[in-house]
């Protein structure tokens, strides 16, 4: 998960670099920077009939240039990059859809039950034509939809009685809009009375409604008491125009962050007294003021604050966030993190999306549950001054330069998306080759599996697990795949009763205890060599049995090294072992140590059981042989405490059973230790 998570920073780094060489690219080619201020004059009528448009405001009287500049700079200062996504906007000619009503429940779910937004509905009477006409309406539908207006159409042929009862016998328009100023309150519809059936006209009328919810103050008195007064409300923005009324784009956000934010519209058309202005610092007019608990911060000085809805809305999204606009960002967080599993799995591809799917099922399933608390903490009512903080705290980071060029980046690349999924793709694909690079420098054989080899271990893996339940609830360690013999498919179904057994690794053998039995008073290792110097030829005769015996059995590689010695120079009774390999077969290490002679008291030599592991039980005879333990020879210890030849235990255990041969107790599983009686003083000491 950390892995992934570096990545996607990692990316989102590349993205916020790529953004800076794309602007000093345009800079370079065009000589401007997308904050830089345009001036007004300079532009066409066609440019600037785009930018009223964009901003919502009307333009239909005013057929001169010069009155169409003026209401532009009455509106706002307009930037490079406003007029850049002005004229972008006007040429994608991309049609926007409408909702057609069945009936009288799916009006009301959607349009009477929604309290944050605008909805604008064309109701066709019985036998009637629409009220405006196809051509007019898509033009309308086009120009409303910019501002987050949504649209509709009914048709009173579908329900006649709600028609009825609602009183639309001819055909109309209606507008909803949320009633109070409060969050999700209720939602009141207004019918179009107007007689010309133009786009201006029924825009103007929209504009109008939407214009009434916001405040608007028309003197210095009313902005001082304003200005204040301290309410519910704790952030506020303000709009000084010398303007009839705001813009589109201002009242849509109205109603948008209805109970977040408080929307005021400061008329200063006809004001000559302008000195309480300057004192709380608005020195020209048109400005846009952010009035927050922290202070005041003026809207359009940092990159990225356009005068336009989709600008402001980022911006006041970050300020003042909904639960909901937290759950989208962590969702789409979460899923891109998961996405990078597609390219630091390697291996197989249908492997990759095998774990892809897995990740995302996985991932979106904790984020979902992780919410579930967090939604139930938020509605304590002690959690207040926590949430307060909250805010207070995204309003200090999100009025910062770098959040600005975050909130830039951010409409740049939602507006492009082709660009942010073929980056997104690339910056995988870099992932992809050096995670593989770095695999196959470790010798990583996953890294040129095919589809085929996967799907058989994925085959051998569930298997492993269907035909034996039992083993998942063994507390054992579990390192390792399913790597027997592939005939014990065929041997279980002989034998039914197997099917029952769980299937148990044999890694635990590794962590035995193993060490080399001693007696006192015993020759040293350079001795015994000397002491019995005619065992050479017989070693030589048991050296070409034992190479036979290895070439017979090589397809034991995987027990090889628990089969006798693990090194080259494992000994079995003091002399160098006779296997040319890893292999170590007990019956000529059983020849060879009763060659040395045993321990045993009857000879007056006893066992050094200081070299023996506490927790084991004294014994001088293997069960498993029924062979007494020669000097120098390797032992091994089970957890019940009983101790064997270290050979005739491997085998023993290799062969399926997982218990001790004498007490019966599982050899995976921990005992209680065994702690031995004080010895009495008449004892050779321990």
């Amino acid at each position: 998960m950390w892995v992934k998570l570096c990545c996607l920073l990692l990316y989102f780094l590349a993205l916020f670099v790529l953004a800076r060489v794309f602007e000093a690219v345009a800079w370079y080619e065009s000589g401007f920077l997308a904050t830089q201020l345009v001036d007004p004059v300079a532009l066409s009528f066609r440019k600037l009939r785009t930018i009223l448009e964009c901003r919502g405001l009307g333009h239909s009287g005013l057929p001169e240039k010069k009155d169409v500049r003026e209401l532009v700079e009455k509106s706002g200062d307009l930037m490079e990059g406003e007029l850049y996504s002005a004229l972008k906007e006007e040429e994608a000619s991309e049609s926007v859809s409408s909702t057609n009503f069945s009936g009288e429940m799916h009006f009301y779910e959607l349009v009477e039950d929604t309290k944050d937004g605008i909805w604008l509905v064309q109701v066709i009477a019985n036998d009637r034509s629409p009220l405006v006409g196809k051509v007019h309406w898509e033009k309308m539908v086009k120009k409303v939809s910019r501002f987050g207006i949504r649209t509709g159409t009914f048709n009173c042929s579908s329900d006649p009685r709600y028609c009825k009862r609602r009183g639309w016998l001819k055909s109309t328009l209606i507008m909803s809009v949320p009633q109070t100023s409060t969050s999700k309150g209720k939602v009141m519809l207004k019918e179009y009375s107007g007689r010309r059936i133009e786009v201006e006209h029924i825009f103007k009328w929209i504009t109008a409604h939407a214009a009434s919810r916001i405040k608007t103050i028309y003197n210095s008195e009313h902005l001082k008491e304003e200005w204040n007064r301290s309410d519910q409300y704790r952030v506020k923005i303000y709009l000084f125009a010398n303007l009839d009324q705001p813009p589109a784009f201002f009242s849509a956000l109205s109603v948008k962050f209805t109970g977040r934010v408080e929307f005021i519209f400061v008329n200063v058309e006809n004001w000559d007294n302008k000195s309480y202005m300057a004192e709380i610092g608005i020195y020209k007019t048109p400005s846009y003021i952010l009035r927050t608990p922290e202070g005041i911060y003026r809207y359009g000085n940092n990159t990225g604050e356009f005068i336009s809805l989709r600008a402001m809305d980022s911006f006041l999204r970050s300020l003042q966030p909904e639960v909901n606009d937290l759950f989208v960002l962590s969702l789409v967080l979460v899923n891109l993190m998961a996405w990078m599993d597609l390219f630091i799995t390697q291996g197989a591809t249908i492997k990759r999306f095998v774990v892809l799917i897995s990740t995302l099922g996985t991932y979106n399933s904790l984020l979902i549950i992780s919410w579930l608390p967090v939604l139930g903490f938020l509605q304590l009512p002690y959690l207040d001054s926590f949430y307060e903080y909250s805010l207070k705290l995204f309003r200090y980071s999100n009025t910062t330069t770098l959040a600005s060029w975050v909130r830039a980046d951010w409409m740049f690349y939602s507006s492009h998306p082709a660009l942010f999924l073929s980056t997104y793709l690339g910056h995988g694909l870099l992932i992809d080759y050096f995670e593989k690079k770095r695999r196959r420098n470790n010798n990583t054989d996953e890294v040129n599996a095919n589809n085929l080899e996967w799907l058989s271990s994925l085959w051998d893996w569930y298997t492993s697990y269907l035909f034996h339940p039992i083993a998942s609830f063994q507390h054992f360690p579990f390192d390792s795949d399913w790597d027997e013999d592939p005939d014990l498919f065929l041997e279980r179904l002989a034998f039914p009763d197997l099917w029952l057994h769980p299937l148990i690794p044999t890694d635990y053998i590794k962590n035995l205890p193993m060490w080399r039995f001693k007696c006192l008073g015993a020759h040293s290792d350079e001795e015994m060599p000397e002491a019995f110097p005619d065992s050479e030829s017989d070693s030589d005769s048991e050296n070409k049995e034992v190479f036979s015996s290895d070439r017979e059995g090589s397809e034991d590689d995987e027990l090889g090294t628990f089969h006798g010695c693990s090194e080259a120079e494992h000994r079995c009774g003091a002399e160098p072992c006779a296997c040319a390999n890893k292999y170590c077969h007990p019956e000529p290490c059983r020849r060879k140590a009763r060659s040395y002679g045993s321990c045993s008291s009857a000879g007056g030599v006893e066992p050094d059981w200081s070299a023996w592991p506490p927790e084991m039980l004294h014994c001088t005879e293997c069960v498993v042989c029924l062979e007494n333990f020669a000097s120098g020879c390797l032992l091994m210890g089970l957890p019940c405490g009983h101790v064997f030849h270290q050979n005739c235990i491997v085998m023993w255990l290799a062969g399926g059973r997982h218990c001790c041969p004498v007490c019966r107790w599982a050899s995976y599983k921990k005992k209680q230790p065994y702690t031995h009686p004080q010895p009495l003083s008449s004892d050779p000491p321990s």
